[in-house]
């Protein structure tokens, strides 16, 4: 027989954002902070849990206990079947995270998008393991230009950048905050990441490796500067955007030349970046990067180093273009190690295109 007297087991639980609010014992805390703004809680308990807290506050306070819920999916096994303690096939985080650490986990959780389930995917897991080594690795390389590592009252504000490709870096970052900023404003926390992960990919793949070899100096301390200035802005940015995602490292390296923790820094804003004006174009950026992806592939096709050296490399493309490349011919030349380099106008409506010949010694030790 069943016992006759039925107890509400959500009865407190359904006053939660009202006893985390002081409701009970701290009505100036309850007047600054009720109701609340986001609940974020798993679908399973939409019927129990939001609704009965959304009808004790309707009766009692005549408003809703929050603005928003953000409801998260499930979490699949490899055969995309929920897991569950019922179903034995639970995988506990503690091995987990003495594996890849705790921001991989954390960049694979922050993976997905709210409302979606989830596989656990130990791919996942590395790859987030290897975007904090190279945001360790990144960082190491920016801050040992000027000194600044392990350093932090040598953080000061650097110099406005003046080459055209350092400043294009910034028209990019500042699109990137603008995104990172509206995505999370929409608690679309994996679009977020999304942005930022792949501006930080480029950042390494192609600025670093565009202007590296300034940056230490090769042509000259004024245009080093310039390159040194954009490379600790974007670091500065990207530990930031980071630091929800990926806390531990975003933290420690902020450490290294920054007073307190990142995660109490202020967000941050596109005035950060705007040391690049209105006439400054991102597009210089992406199409110096072209120009040097499809010498890579030349040496790849070939199967030679990047450091081989090029005898000559021609581009055919639009004046707007060839403008724009030539704004940074010789951060070009440098990482991609050619010897001449021709900028062709474009004739008669043809793809653009870049032709490269490959010199016939091995690179310079």
């Amino acid at each position: 027989v069943g016992d006759p007297d039925i107890m509400d087991t959500w009865a407190t639980s359904s006053l939660t954002p009202q006893v985390a609010t002081g409701w009970a014992d701290d009505a100036d805390l309850f007047a600054r902070t009720f109701p609340m703004d986001l609940r974020p809680q798993g679908p399973e308990i939409i019927r129990t849990w939001l609704f009965d807290s959304v009808v004790r506050s309707h009766f009692e306070h005549d408003a809703l206990p929050w603005s928003h819920t953000s409801i998260n999916g499930w979490i699949l096994d490899p055969d995309r079947k929920k897991m569950s303690k019922s179903k034995g096939n639970v995988v506990t985080p503690v091995s987990v995270l003495e594996t890849y650490g705790s921001d991989a986990v954390r960049y694979w959780a922050c993976s997905a998008r709210p409302g979606t389930d989830t596989a656990l995917d130990e791919n996942q897991f590395k790859i987030g393991r290897r975007l904090a080594i190279k945001l360790l690795n990144a960082s190491c390389f920016v801050l040992g230009l000027s000194g600044e590592k392990g350093n932090p009252a040598a953080a000061g504000p650097a110099s406005p950048p003046t080459e055209a490709l350092d400043r294009a870096l910034l028209v990019r970052l500042r699109a990137l905050i603008d995104d990172a900023t509206e995505a999370f404003e929409g608690y679309d926390y994996a679009r977020a990441l999304e942005k930022t992960e792949s501006f930080f990919w480029s950042f390494c793949d192609d600025y670093v490796e565009l202007v590296k070899n300034r940056a230490y100096g090769s042509l000259g301390a004024e245009r080093a500067a310039s390159a040194q200035s954009a490379l600790q802005t974007a670091l500065s940015v990207l530990l930031r955007l980071f630091a929800p995602f990926l806390p531990f490292v975003s933290d420690e390296v902020w450490s290294w030349w920054q007073e307190g923790s990142v995660h109490r820094a202020p967000w941050p804003g596109a005035d950060e970046a705007d040391r690049a004006d209105a006439g400054d174009d991102g597009r210089v950026l992406d199409d110096v990067a072209w120009v040097l992806g499809q010498i890579r592939a030349a040496k790849s096709a070939e199967r030679k180093s990047m450091r081989w050296p090029v005898a000559d490399v021609t581009v055919v493309a639009s004046a707007a273009r060839l403008a724009r490349i030539g704004a940074s011919v010789d951060d070009l030349k440098e990482a991609g190690t050619i010897d001449a380099l021709d900028l062709q106008e474009q004739q008669g409506g043809l793809d653009d295109s870049v032709r490269v010949v490959l010199g016939e010694q091995p690179p310079r030790q």
